[in-house]
């Protein structure tokens, strides 16, 4: 059994997730990644590795399959700390004209992913002693806009999980800990959501001279999950000075 605290990032193939675990590594901790694209993440551990960052692993796990987690915690020998970041947004359409099935696939990674990911590690959690659940959910998770409902309503799913899971393991020796970040400027969340579409994606960000980074967001979690055990972070809102809310955000245009 290993020695080193160990931390598990889902998502880490890109993004908050390949930053979360860059500085994760950084700070001492054995990094387990996790995440659907293979490649991308044996290329991560190796870079790690070859930095001088002991007891980097990649696993391949669909967090949306409860077998392949179930799969993956049977075979870890120990978690310190769970970075549930695997999610996304879809679409930008309204209510009247969602599709279901970009509704159902954005649920199942951003609520039953972490739900999967965290049923399936608590125990080891609650076994270090000293174990942290922490949630990357979404300012979209505390409040609304028009074209986001099906993301919105996923991401106050993520919201929602986290807050009773930190009522109801009260008094064991896990915390709960929720990232909720605004406007976040990486190579794939626009892009993916509208569809590949990049000119629609740049609009996002047309004009906002500082948005968010991934390094900006990972520098967050490390500093939540590196405080004392009997510190918890129940709700670090991230936002760009540029971005007061979901509509109301300062362009140089």
């Amino acid at each position: 059994m290993s020695t080193q605290p160990t931390a598990v990032i889902t998502g880490a193939s890109s993004g908050i997730g390949e930053a979360t675990a860059r500085r994760l590594a950084a700070a001492g901790y054995r990094v387990v990644l996790v995440a659907r694209r293979l490649d991308r993440i044996e290329a991560l551990a190796e870079e790690l590795g070859g930095a001088g960052h002991e007891g980097v692993e990649a696993h391949r796990v669909d967090v949306t399959d409860r077998a392949a987690v179930d799969a993956f915690a049977a075979r870890l020998d120990r978690c310190d700390v769970l970075v549930n970041n695997a999610g996304g947004a879809l679409g930008m359409d309204r209510v009247a004209e969602g599709d279901p099935a970009e509704w159902r696939a954005m649920y199942e990674v951003n609520v039953l992913g972490v739900l999967h990911m965290t049923q399936a590690l608590l125990p080891a959690l609650t076994a270090s002693g000293a174990g942290t659940v922490l949630v990357v959910s979404s300012t979209a998770g505390l409040g609304t806009y028009e074209g986001g409902a099906g993301y919105v309503a996923a991401k106050h799913g993520a919201h929602v999980l986290a807050e009773t899971l930190r009522l109801e393991i009260v008094g064991t020796p896990v915390r709960v800990i929720e990232i909720a970040p605004g406007m976040v400027r990486t190579d794939e969340f626009s892009l993916t959501r509208f569809r590949g579409d990049a000119a629609a994606a740049d609009r996002v960000y047309a004009g906002v001279a500082e948005p968010l980074t991934a390094a900006d967001v990972a520098d967050s979690i490390t500093w939540a999950v590196t405080r004392p055990p009997h510190v918890n972070v129940d709700l670090l809102v991230l936002r760009p000075r540029a971005q007061a809310s979901h509509t109301k955000v300062h362009r140089e245009l």
